[in-house]
C-alpha cells in the first residue's frame, strides 16, 4: 500500500501527513518517538480504512508553532484538523502519548468521531503505579524497554536515525509532558464525557507505562473493551500486529 506524503496547514501549522487506503477514516496519533516511517500495521489498516498518519505539531517534519504550550493545544489542533479535512465517523487511534491526545480530544468533542482506540495510553496516573522516566533514559535504553521481542529491539537499534528529528521530538515531548510526568491530573474527572465506543489494548510486559494503569482506565471508563497481550511491551501495534488489527476491526 503506497502512502501519499504531503503537508497540510491547520491553525497556521504546516503539518506533515501520510495517507493511504479507502473506506471510513482512521486517524493514527503517534507517541513520543514520532512517526518517521510507515509500519506494517498501518499498511494492514489501509486495506480497510482511509488511514491518516500526521506528525504532531512540534514533531518530525511538522512545524513547531508558537501556540504549542500544552497537551490541550494538540487536542484542539486535531479537532480542527478533523474539521478542516471534513472527516466524519473517524476511528481515532492513539499510541502512548497519542492515546493521551485522543482522550483529551474526546472529552471535548466527539462529533466527528466513531470510536476511540487507546494503545498503552499515557495521560492518566494510577495509584501505586510508577511509569518509567523516559526523560532520563538514553535512546538505546529507551528502545530496549519498548519491546519484549529482541528481534524488534535489534531492528530498531540498527535503523538509521535522524538525530535532528529525534532531538526535536524529545524537546516537544518534554515541553508538553515534563511536569506532571506523562499525565494530566484534570483529565480523569472528565473521561465520563466520552460518548463513543472505546477500546484499550496493552502489553502485559510494558516497561514504559505499566499495565496497572489499565486497571485505572477500566475504573474510569467501565464501558471500554480491553485486550491485554502476553509477551508484549509498550507498542502492541508494532509487536503484535495481527492481534492489534483484529481487535481494532472487531
Amino acid at each position: 500500500m503506497n502512502f501519499s506524503d504531503t503537508f497540510v496547514e491547520v491553525d497556521g501549522c504546516r503539518t506533515h501527513l501520510r495517507r493511504a487506503g479507502k473506506g471510513e477514516p482512521l486517524l493514527f496519533l503517534h507517541g513520543a518517538s514520532g512517526a518517521p516511517v510507515i509500519m506494517p500495521f498501518m499498511e494492514k489498516l489501509a486495506q480497510r480504512f482511509d488511514v491518516l498518519v500526521p506528525q504532531h505539531p512540534g514533531w518530525g517534519r511538522s512545524d513547531e508553532p508558537a501556540w504549542l504550550e500544552n497537551i490541550h493545544d494538540l487536542a484542539y489542533f486535531y479537532l480542527d484538523f478533523l474539521k478542516q479535512l471534513d472527516l466524519r465517523n473517524v476511528t481515532v487511534v492513539g499510541s502512548s502519548m497519542g492515546g493521551w491526545i485522543a482522550m483529551e480530544m474526546a472529552v471535548r468533542d466527539t462529533a466527528r468521531m466513531k470510536s476511540l482506540v487507546l494503545v498503552s495510553p499515557a495521560g492518566v496516573a494510577a495509584p501505586g503505579v510508577q511509569p518509567a522516566d523516559i526523560f532520563l533514559m538514553a535512546p538505546e535504553e529507551l528502545i530496549r524497554n519498548l519491546f519484549v521481542d529482541e528481534k524488534l529491539v535489534q531492528a530498531r537499534l540498527s535503523a538509521p536515525v535522524d538525530v535532528d528529528e529525534s532531538l526535536k521530538n524529545r524537546h516537544a515531548t518534554a515541553r508538553l509532558a515534563w511536569e506532571p510526568r506523562l499525565h494530566d491530573p484534570f483529565l480523569p474527572k472528565w473521561l465520563h464525557r466520552i460518548d463513543v465506543p472505546v477500546k484499550i489494548i496493552w502489553g502485559k510486559q510494558d516497561r514504559i507505562l505499566p499495565v496497572g494503569i489499565l486497571d485505572e482506565l477500566k475504573r474510569l471508563m467501565p464501558g471500554a473493551k480491553t485486550l491485554l497481550l502476553e509477551n508484549c511491551g509498550h507498542l502492541p501495534h508494532a509487536e503484535k500486529v495481527d492481534e492489534f488489527v483484529d481487535f481494532l476491526c472487531k
